[in-house]
């Protein structure tokens, strides 16, 4: 399953997606975490040394591999340079799977350990100040976005992204990729205008969101987030001991997670596995196609100086079944 955390900055959205991860670890499912947000603190957030986290192969410098390789031998694509971020998939193209090895978790995931169980960790690389003026934070995230796009995962599999923060989630069509979103909110008034926003722009795609309540200290901040999201608020969470020690950089182990929050991250698992009964691959496949396209003339067939539609094979839909013939 794949699945997204966004909200405003500061909502908590990292911590939660890095005990959610942990949660998943302990159970003992195979899991791809990807840090694709401004500030790269996923890496932090699951107890690697900051020094460690930076140090982490960035996503973004390595995409001349990650195109090359999942370009595969598909002869719609003509190099791996007219590829963008949008390119789907087709007939030839190689496919990413969660258990696999593969040279492009080989050059981009490194494993990091929680609790005894290893996870694959994939980060889009920082945003620095020699970026500015010369490149957006989307040309990064872009390596994301492609490998979702050749990612096929089945039941019991899981890739977390930890988004961007706000609305920027929605410049690019990868906030189409998952199958559940969990839009962290806290119990204030610009703690909920970000779930307006998502709401809105996502309600035409038939985007899968639930609300998670952060930092809900009392009935009144319950009822607050209850009368402004309603049925989409799926679960809160209160204050944690545990995780004040993990922002310490002095974890105790998971287990010890007060039982209320360990609660929550399950209803966050059961929720997201429910998808996968009402999984619509031929949507899927569409929505791609539909971003690919709009990007290709907006900017893609300029920049690449092709036909960037001619890319899409009309006859190919992602779904499980492809992968072990693609």
């Amino acid at each position: 399953m794949k699945i997204a955390f966004v909200g405003k900055g500061g909502s908590g959205k990292t911590t939660l997606s890095s005990l959610f991860i942990r949660h998943l670890a302990g159970t003992g499912s195979p899991v791809i975490a990807v840090d694709a947000d401004i500030n790269q603190h996923l890496g932090a957030a699951l107890g690697l040394d900051e020094g460690v986290a930076g140090e982490l192969p960035a996503l973004g410098a390595r995409l001349p591999l990650i195109k090359d390789y999942l370009r595969g031998s598909n002869p719609r694509i003509a190099s791996a340079d007219t590829m963008i971020k949008t390119t789907p998939p087709g007939e030839g193209s190689r496919l990413l799977r969660v258990r696999e090895n593969n040279p492009v978790y080989d050059a981009c995931a490194r494993d990091v350990e929680l609790d005894g169980q290893a996870v694959r960790l994939m980060v889009t690389g920082p945003f620095t100040e020699a970026d500015l003026g010369v490149a957006c934070y989307h040309s990064k995230t872009g390596a994301v976005e492609l490998c979702l796009n050749h990612l096929v995962d089945g039941r019991g599999e899981y890739v977390v992204v930890d988004m961007t923060a706000g609305s920027d989630s929605f410049a690019s069509g990868m906030f189409t990729r998952f199958d559940m979103t969990f839009l962290v909110a806290e119990p204030t008034r610009k703690g909920v205008s970000v779930y307006r926003q998502y709401k809105e722009y996502a309600r035409d795609f038939g985007i899968d969101l639930k609300v998670v309540g952060n930092k809900v200290r009392d009935a009144d901040d319950l009822e607050f987030l209850r009368s402004e999201v309603g049925e989409d608020l799926l679960v809160t969470v209160g204050h944690s001991d545990w995780v004040r020690a993990m922002e310490k950089g002095r974890p105790p182990r998971f287990d010890l997670l007060e039982e209320p929050n360990k609660a929550s991250l399950r209803a966050l698992q059961d929720a997201a596995d429910a998808t996968y009964e009402v999984r619509d691959w031929e949507r899927y496949t569409r929505q791609m196609v539909h971003f690919h396209l709009k990007n290709a003339q907006s900017w893609g067939n300029e920049k690449t100086g092709a036909d960037l539609a001619s890319q899409v094979d009309p006859d190919f839909v992602l779904r499980e079944s492809v992968a072990a013939t693609a």
